[in-house]
Parts: C-alpha cells; structure tokens; sequence
C-alpha cells in the first residue's frame, strides 16, 4: 500500500476524528504503520479501544481502491499533515482535518484569505452586501472564503470570482453537486480559484458535515465577515469557531426589523466589528502576514477551547461510560432538539464527546 493510500484508509474509519489520529501518528509513526499494527496495540491508545481498533485492522481495502480511482478521474489531489503544501493557518487550529481533498489552484491556500459567510435565506440587501464586499476585497488581493452554500456564501463567491480568486470549503465529497444550482459556480471555482474539503468523494451532504466545513472556513482564514445571520444561522457557528481560533470577526448590520439581522447584531454586542464598508476590514487587518509553508506536521495537542454555556450544560450531563440518547439530553438541558444536536455535533469536533449509533453520545 503506498502512503495516500494510507493516509485515506485511515481517515475512512468511521470514529477517527483528528485528535484520535494524531494520537495514532504518535504511538506508530505513520498511517501505514497504524494499518499494520495488531489489535492489542491499537486498543492500547486512548480513545481507540476493541472497536475502533478493529475497524482498523478490517479496513476496506475495496473502498479505498476505489477513493483512488474517484480521484484520479475527477483531477482531486490530497493534501496531509506531511504535505509542504497543507494550509499554515489551518494547521494552528484545535485538531484540524488529516488531510483535504482539493480541486483547482492549492496556492491559494498559503494566500491571505478572508471569509464571508451568512444567511442561506438572504435578503437583497444582504446578497448586495456579500457580493460588493467580497468583489473589492478580492481586488486588493484577498482571497474569498465561503462554503457554496445558497444566499450569502454563493454571492460571495460570485463577487470574489469578479475581483479576483475564492475557496469553496464544501460539506460533502468534492465530486458532490450541492446544491445542485451551483454545479456551474462550482466548475468556475475549480477552474479560477479551488474547491476543498475533508470529506471522502461521494460523501453526501449530511447535516452533521457543515460545522466541520465551518471550522476550515475559519480555519483557513484571517478574519470571517458574517452578513446576515437568523439566529440558529450555521453563519454563527463559524463566527465561534474563528473567536476560538484567534481570527478577526466582522459584522455587518442589518434592519432591526429583519429576522436574517439578528445574529449579526448579537455578535456585534458580543465584541464583533460593526463594519460598513471594507475599509473598516482592511483598517484592522492590512498589512496582513501571509501564511508560510510548514515543514511538519501541525502540532495539534493544544488545550481545549473555552466552551459555550450549552456546550458546557450538556458535556456536563453525560458520563464516560453510559451513552444518551439525543431526546433525553435535550430534555435534562430544558433545549430544543435541534439546538441540542447542533451543540452535540460542536463537543464532538472538540473531541470532547463521541456519539453511537442511533444518536448516543457520551464523553470521549
């Protein structure tokens, strides 16, 4: 097996997120030498134990033969943690991705890229917004990072593609079409700026899948633009992500009166930047630092980010030995269910909770 082969069949085990990765490069050196190690010695690191560790040692090797030549055919190249090229910025985040599937101009990866994200239900005022600022700041240079999603991060990307270069951080496998109204913008990104994720190709888009494409929008970038946000808007999602990643956060406000302003204006209470043209952005953040190449892999044992109050309330009701059930969890923290998943699927990107079949979650 050569050494991306290994590198995918590891990151194809259902349970191995990036902490349990790392974990598994430290005791064996390498994704090849994970796949050969015995049962007894995987159980041996923390995390993995008797099923994961056999999940190792049966991995499919028919699937990863075919990831190869899904690759192949649709031009992806991947980059790992060994890769010169993975992204410095992203490195420096609380466990980030082994690896990425990228299709398009990896170069942009190393550039200063700013993201621009928000509502999927967007107001005129609000596609307005995203496209004109992202246009302008693509013209002085910046790279514009979105997550193709409909509304504000597709007119994002529209407004970078006419100033100049975007990234396009997907939720599902690079050769997925979604939404299937952006295939056209989705082929003039691969062809003009890149297309990345960390999801296996073929992979759909699974609604736990867009807080981990979150994180890298943040990730990747210096500073995250929202425009307009609901309240339970995936938008804020990535703001918290790049507050707990040390990057700029900007808001731009909206009417009082509309639904997709709320959550711009309550992070602009919460010590967001009220910005009102990118003037305001560049004022903070030119002359910016591009990002350098990194020699070895991203040294991810950091301590935990700080946790939100839900996120605290829940990781405090479940234990490391008997899972709960999602219903349950919401009920014990007085939450809805979705706000209860939406928090579940955050502990779980932090490597603090681990969920079973059947939506059973408890401590990792």
């Amino acid at each position: 097996m050569d050494d991306l082969a290994s590198w995918l069949a590891l990151n194809m085990i259902d349970g191995i997120g990036g902490a349990k990765f790392k974990r598994l490069l430290d005791r064996f050196g390498s994704p090849f030498h994970v796949l050969k190690a015995s049962l007894s010695k995987l159980a041996e690191v923390d995390g993995i134990g008797q099923k994961i560790g056999h999940a190792i040692i049966s991995y499919d090797r028919g699937r990863v033969q075919k990831e190869l030549e899904l690759i192949d055919r649709y031009g992806i190249s991947v980059l790992t943690w060994d890769d010169g090229e993975y992204p410095e910025k992203l490195s420096q985040i609380f466990y980030p991705p082994p690896l990425l599937y990228t299709k398009g101009n990896i170069k942009l990866l190393s550039e200063r890229c700013m993201a621009v994200v928000g509502s999927r239900n967007a107001t005129g005022y609000g596609l307005g917004i995203a496209r004109e600022f992202s246009r302008e700041l693509a013209k002085v240079g910046w790279v514009i990072v979105s997550g193709l999603a409909r509304g504000i991060d597709s007119a994002a990307h529209r407004g970078a593609l006419e100033g100049g270069r975007t990234i396009a951080v997907l939720g599902c496998g690079l050769n997925v079409i979604y939404p299937p109204e952006n295939g056209e913008l989705m082929g003039e990104i691969a062809e003009k700026g890149l297309l990345v994720s960390e999801f296996p190709l073929s992979t759909g888009p699974l609604r736990n899948n867009f807080p981990r494409r979150n994180r890298i929008i943040s990730g990747l970038s210096l500073g995250v633009i929202v425009v307009e946000a609901g309240d339970d808007s995936g938008a804020l999602i990535t703001a918290d992500y790049a507050m707990e990643q040390g990057r700029e956060v900007f808001a731009v406000p909206g009417s009082i009166k509309s639904p997709q302003a709320k959550g711009a204006h309550q992070l602009i209470k919460d010590g967001a930047k009220l910005v009102g043209s990118i003037d305001d952005i560049l004022e903070d953040l030119e002359p910016a630092h591009v990002p350098g190449k990194r020699e070895t892999a991203p040294d991810v044992e950091k301590s935990p980010p700080p946790l939100s109050a839900d996120e605290n309330l829940i990781y405090s009701l479940l234990s490391y030995s008997e899972p709960m059930h999602v219903d349950k969890i919401a009920a014990l923290a007085n939450l809805p269910v979705n706000r209860a998943l939406a928090t579940l699927t955050v502990l779980e990107m932090k490597s603090l909770i681990r969920q079973s079949a059947g939506k059973m979650f408890m401590r990792e």
